[in-house]
């Protein structure tokens, strides 16, 4: 399975959550992932109930096994200093240009840069090794930005490498890009089974297609369960309202006859949904990406139901105990 997992999706889909749910899903069995935040919203702490991150990378959860989970916000002007650092060995002239406000004109006044430091810091992490040679990250998990902007996030390292021909920022930019587009990654896209989301998974799944970055899974977030379908309304709805009647006084509900309407209405909907959530998965089987589903919790996504939502995932995505 491929070291770094970049997990994208339309806004409301779920995908910071389902970017931590896979964090502790690969985190099994005494493996160690690093969950990395890039859009500065600290959507990982909320979930972990933890301090909001610092840019240091922190152990947030164990996982199944005995497996580790760290996260990483990363910050943009803190990825320059470590860059112009690492490079340039300015140190505590780094931290004065900071003062000046150079690091915002760099990564404002200069196309991509942003991009660059913050792909850049989780590449490091996947590449990582420790004094005996190990990798020390398994693998990162990338919270990326929307749908809609990934493939340009991912890709810009490509833009600075054709800006800059020579030197350390080209070699940084070839060496983020040789990363990404190699199968050590996969971007994994995360949808609804509605019909803008699933246009928009679409659309994300032909951009990276025409980048060359390589396409993961589409995971379906949020997946009600399939109680009725229209057959069942119908006849329910026909010559069995008495029986519907019926099994409501029989389950001692006091008035049942005012209770068939709504019931069958909402039922109805039920089945309506049902139907355009089938649309929706013969639009996703259309782009023949590997499609996996996640269940709809209804009280919401607490600690436990994140620990539930990695469980369907390490089984959904055949995530050995070895």
């Amino acid at each position: 399975m491929s070291r770094l997992q970049v997990v994208s999706g339309k806004g409301g889909t779920g995908k910071t959550t389902v970017a931590a749910a896979l964090a502790l899903a690969l985190a099994t069995e005494g493996r160690r992932t690093l969950l990395v935040e890039v859009e500065g919203r600290q959507g990982i702490a909320q979930l972990f109930e933890t301090d909001a991150l610092p840019y240091e990378e922190r152990k947030i959860a164990v996982a199944p096994g005995g497996g580790e989970v760290y996260a990483l916000a990363i910050d943009a002007e803190r990825a320059l200093l470590d860059y112009l650092q690492m490079f340039y060995k300015l140190g505590a002239a780094g931290r004065a240009l900071k003062k000046l406000g150079a690091i915002d004109f760099a990564t404002t006044i200069a196309p991509g840069v942003r991009d660059v430091l913050l792909t850049g810091k989780a590449c490091e992490a996947v590449r990582r090794k420790d004094r005996a040679g190990r990798f020390v990250y398994d693998h990162v998990v990338m919270d990326a930005p929307p749908t809609g902007r990934v493939t340009r996030f991912l890709n810009v390292n490509d833009e600075v490498a054709g800006l800059a021909r020579m030197g350390p920022v080209h070699n940084q930019a070839q060496s983020v890009m040789r990363v990404i587009k190699s199968p050590e990654t996969a971007v994994h896209l995360v949808t609804l089974l509605e019909e803008m989301p699933v246009q928009e998974t679409a659309d994300g799944v032909a951009e990276l297609r025409a980048a060359g970055l390589p396409v993961g899974n589409v995971l379906v977030n949020m997946v009600r369960p399939r109680l009725l379908d229209e057959d069942a309304v119908r006849a329910a709805a026909g010559d069995r309202r008495a029986g519907v009647a019926r099994a409501l006084a029989a389950a001692g509900v006091s008035g049942p006859e005012r209770l068939v309407d709504p019931l069958l209405a909402q039922a109805a909907e039920h089945a309506r949904r049902a139907e355009l959530e089938r649309e929706q998965r013969e639009a996703l089987a259309k782009l023949q990406v590997p499609a996996y589903e996640l269940p709809l919790l209804g009280g919401g996504v607490d600690l436990a139901g994140l620990y539930h939502l990695a469980r369907e995932l390490r089984r959904d995505l055949g995530v050995s105990d070895a």
